[in-house]
C-alpha cells in the first residue's frame, strides 16, 4: 500500500500537514491520533481474545471441569 512511497513524498506529505494544521496543533493532533490507535488496538485484542474463548468452550467443553467442581454460593 505505501511502498511506493520514498522518504521525498513523506516529507511532502507532513509539510502539506503542517501547513494544514499548523505547529500549535499538531501536538493535541498526534495526541488524539494515539488515543485513537490505543482504542483500537485494546478492541482488536478483546475481539481476538473473545473469539480465542468462544473457540476453546465450542471445541471440548468438557475439559474445563474446573466450573463445575466450584460449589456456587
Amino acid at each position: 500500500m505505501l511502498g511506493g512511497l520514498t522518504g521525498w513524498h513523506l516529507l511532502i506529505i507532513l509539510a502539506v500537514i503542517l501547513l494544514l494544521f499548523g505547529a500549535p496543533k499538531l501536538p493535541a493532533l498526534a495526541k488524539s491520533i494515539g488515543q485513537s490507535m490505543r482504542i483500537f488496538k485494546g478492541e482488536v485484542n478483546e475481539m481476538k481474545k473473545d473469539g480465542k474463548d468462544a473457540d476453546a468452550s465450542t471445541e471440548s467443553p468438557a475439559t474445563d471441569s474446573s466450573a463445575e467442581t466450584k460449589p456456587k454460593p
